[in-house]
């Protein structure tokens, strides 16, 4: 089967590489154009670029699919099937038509719920206890096509986006994998969704990391662990901005205004919230490097009421 691949970050770099163990004959693999990272500000490829490479795959970069030329380019590869995982572009519906077996997607979330750019991040901000990965066809609205398969997992509670990202990726290329064989067995089955139970899960923003301390302490550790590696969950002590890496509930004696920080332990500071207090055990102060939090607070003592 000639396949092409689209995506850009690790979860589809680790889908890509399982393609390729797997023995397909993939014929161009579509990722994002070099953006400019880190201070430096240097030209770096996309993940997936980078697996690619390592297998001496051909890499192709659009800006758009809008340039017919663009478009061509793919209808030349003559690809049976496109298979998609966190590409971050949308795919007009000639290019959809050109695989002669079709487009099929990974999405990382039970559909149709958390449609969308951020779905493993918002099911962790949403609170929810579980979530997975989906196979689907690809359609002309995004992530409503035809569902083929859903992968289920739950979601730990101390769990972050980060580390939730890592296992979804091999839950990913697990079904991708399965998929695609199954497409070319002819034994896929495939089951529309229900709109009506769609619900959505757009890009994060800075303006999500700072923390409101009058929330409960679910909902402050669910942001903490919904944010990490980005935005982070950020706020200010002693007139100093730190972005929050971990926390834990602590026991809170006596009232306290929500945001307080109220006593430092062995274990991290511990702060006031709407309905007990959190201890912060890992932290960044603006302009130094990620600390537990009484290593940093040993060296820069803060006040306590």
């Amino acid at each position: 089967m000639r396949l092409v691949f689209m995506g850009t970050p690790a979860i589809a770099a680790v889908c890509l590489r399982r393609l390729q163990e797997d023995g397909h004959e993939i014929v161009a693999v579509y990722t994002k154009p070099d953006t400019p990272k880190n201070r430096g500000m240097k030209m770096l490829p996309s993940e997936v670029k980078e697996a690619a490479l390592e297998y001496g795959l051909h890499v192709i970069q659009p800006e758009t699919f809008r340039e017919d030329a663009v478009v061509e380019e793919l209808r030349s590869l003559a690809p049976d099937l496109i298979a998609c995982v966190a590409y971050g572009k949308i795919l007009p519906q000639r290019v959809l038509d050109i695989p002669t077996l079709g487009c099929v997607n990974i999405h990382a979330s039970i559909l149709p719920a958390l449609r969308g750019a951020g779905p493993i991040q918002w099911a962790i901000l949403n609170g929810l206890e579980e979530t997975g990965v989906t196979a689907m066809y690809m359609a002309k609205e995004m992530d409503a096509g035809d569902i083929i398969e859903i992968v289920r997992t739950p979601i730990d509670p101390a769990e972050t986006s980060e580390e939730l990202t890592a296992r979804l990726a091999e839950l990913g290329a697990e079904l991708l994998s399965k998929t695609v064989a199954d497409i070319a067995a002819g034994i896929i089955h495939r089951t529309p969704q229900d709109p009506e139970q769609a619900s959505y899960a757009p890009m994060l923003t800075k303006e999500q990391s700072p923390i409101d301390w009058t929330k409960t302490r679910r909902q402050i550790l669910d942001q903490i662990r919904g944010l990490i590696p980005w935005p982070v969950a950020s706020c200010e002590l002693d007139g100093k901005r730190f972005k929050i890496f971990g926390a834990e509930p602590a026991e809170l004696s006596g009232d306290a205004v929500p945001g307080t920080p109220v006593a430092l332990d062995k274990r991290g500071l511990v702060i006031a919230c709407g309905d007990g207090a959190l201890r912060i055990t890992q932290l960044q102060a603006e302009g130094g490097k990620r600390m537990n939090a009484p290593d940093y607070f040993r060296g820069h003592p803060i006040t306590l009421p």
